[in-house]
């Protein structure tokens, strides 16, 4: 029986051109730190790096301590106290990075459609962002993390998408079996193979699909719209 669906959000929900919205967002931090004496191009290459790391965790840290422990082997472990900075540039100048995306107005209804038949709805975003940065996100679709089950962050999570272990650990949490989930994602191999391998099902929202060279496997595709039919299609 149908129990909960796990949405992905950069080019699922919200939709977007994910490099375009990686350059934009580049940018815009880079400009917010620039005045606290961070060179703009040794930042965006320990954000990267500091990314590859969390997306390695093998959940022994959260990872949120496997970035910010890289980033001080970088730029000293004092720059620890330059997080709030960061933090208030989640909270406030990206939401500019808004600009490069498109408006959704499905997304509200169909995360009600959820809770008016009894579903659990999950943020299942690659939790490589703060707690703040997910919410500035969600907010461009007129969303808040209230209005999840579950919302994944780098505060609260230990795994990245591709390892099956980021489902696998939130089944877990919320005692779910992977026949009582959906997966609806736009990477074939992040989100598709990804939830192959927990044996969760998996379709991929037409519109900002990246088709990974990784993946082995083909998944159905369907648009926003078919959304909620392919939901109630599952609940017979």
């Amino acid at each position: 029986m149908l129990k909960a669906i796990f949405f992905d959000l950069d080019g699922t929900l919200l939709p977007l051109n994910e490099e375009e919205f990686t350059k934009y967002y580049f940018s815009l931090l880079t400009k917010k730190a620039k005045p606290y004496g961070y060179d703009s191009e040794k930042l965006i290459d320990t954000i990267w790096k500091g990314t590859y790391l969390m997306y390695q965790n093998d959940g022994k840290k959260t990872n949120e301590e496997v970035f910010w422990d890289y980033f001080a082997s970088v730029f000293g472990k004092e720059s620890l106290n330059d997080k709030v900075i960061f933090d208030d540039f989640y909270v406030n100048e990206f939401k500019g990075a808004k600009a490069c995306c498109k408006e959704n107005p499905l997304a509200k209804k169909i995360v009600s459609f959820c809770y008016e038949n009894h579903l659990l709805p999950f943020l299942t975003t690659n939790p490589i962002f703060p707690r703040a940065g997910q919410s500035t996100r969600m907010s461009f679709l007129g969303l808040k993390e209230e209005d999840f089950k579950y919302v994944s962050y780098y505060e609260n999570s230990s795994y990245c998408k591709p390892n099956p272990m980021y489902f696998l650990d939130i089944l877990n949490k919320f005692n779910l079996k992977p026949e009582e989930v959906i997966v609806f994602g736009n990477n074939t191999y992040e989100d598709g193979e990804c939830a192959l391998k927990a044996n969760i099902k998996c379709y991929l929202v037409k519109g900002f699909i990246i088709y990974s060279p990784k993946a082995k496997n083909t998944f159905e595709e369907i648009t926003m719209e078919e959304i909620i039919p392919t939901i109630l299609k599952h609940l017979g």
